[in-house]
């Protein structure tokens, strides 16, 4: 194993550094200063290690982003970059210091765990950016940060408890919740599971199946392919568009309580209302394509 540990310091107070000259801007900042977690330090380092026999990575990340990337690597880079904030130079040193990179390694999986002790967990955070080899399985989780993860060609899991998602170009089943923020996937190819409490659903580019459902926002996906296993959207609150391939072959069921269905499909044997239901077969039927609401409007195309 290979450590390659690079620092970055900086340390400045709300308005600035501390070595400008007198005037009304220091005046300024001398009153500033005393301001409770007016000083700020940020440190970055890097750390290299082999890829573990199983392609696996598994990553936790309390307060910050985590971003993974896929590359054609052999090892795996890890770079975080911590920021803390206290109401002195030695105080913000001793929280920054605080705040540990955690790694284990076994034969399948490496994990990785940013430790962030409680009394700092306000005012300190880490970011993390990952270069990995592209045919890692990742599970990740944050609780308080965005998650983007791209370019990698093997299943991945992504939890957020308060961040939005951000993935693309992942050739491998996904699974993704977010409690209040944005999932974004395009370009993605797999079975696609993505979950959000209150916050957007945005798909674009999908070859697969794809099963998204939130209880406050927007729907929008597009599918480039579709399979056997078909689509599901579901939202209690807000406004479904789904696109499909041209000519698809399809079994749909589209129901809303409170809004209006808008069908741009050939359907046969037709059945329902088009103020709350819509069922029917296009082309030959086969993939279920099931869409509801209860309060706003579904467009299939």
């Amino acid at each position: 194993m290979k450590f390659h540990t690079t620092h970055t310091e900086s340390s400045e107070t709300a308005l600035g550094s501390k070595d400008r000259g007198p005037g009304f801007g220091g005046l300024l900042r001398s009153l500033f200063s005393r301001i409770p977690w007016g000083e700020a330090q940020t440190e970055e380092e890097t750390l290299v290690v082999p890829a573990p026999f199983g392609r696996a990575i598994s990553i936790r990340n309390a307060n910050g982003r985590t971003r993974v990337v896929g590359e054609d690597r052999d090892d795996i880079e890890v770079r975080i970059t911590k920021s803390v904030r206290a109401d002195c130079e030695d105080m913000a040193a001793k929280l920054l210091e605080s705040i540990q990179l955690q790694n284990s390694e076994s034969a399948d999986v490496l994990e990785i765990e940013v430790q962030i002790p409680r009394k700092c967990s306000r005012h300190g955070l880490a970011h993390l950016e990952l270069r990995v080899p592209r045919d890692t399985t990742v599970d990740l989780s944050s609780t308080n940060g965005k998650i983007c993860l791209e370019g990698l060609n093997r299943p991945i899991r992504a939890r957020s408890s308060n961040g939005s998602v951000s993935i693309f170009e992942v050739n491998g089943d996904i699974d993704v919740t977010t409690a209040n923020a944005k999932v974004a996937c395009k370009c993605t190819h797999g079975h696609l599971r993505a979950r959000s409490s209150n916050g957007k659903i945005e798909v674009s580019g999908h070859q697969g199946s794809l099963d998204a459902s939130t209880s406050n926002g927007v729907i929008k996906a597009s599918l480039d392919s579709l399979n056997e296993v078909g689509v599901s959207l579901t939202t209690t609150n807000g406004r479904i568009a789904l696109e499909l391939p041209d000519k698809p072959d399809a079994d749909v069921d589209i129901r809303v309580e409170n809004g209006h269905i808008r069908n741009d499909l050939e359907l046969t044997d037709e059945a329902g209302d088009p103020s709350g239901r819509v069922r029917g077969r296009a082309g030959q039927g086969g993939a279920p394509i099931r869409l509801r609401t209860s309060n706003g409007t579904v467009s299939l195309r």
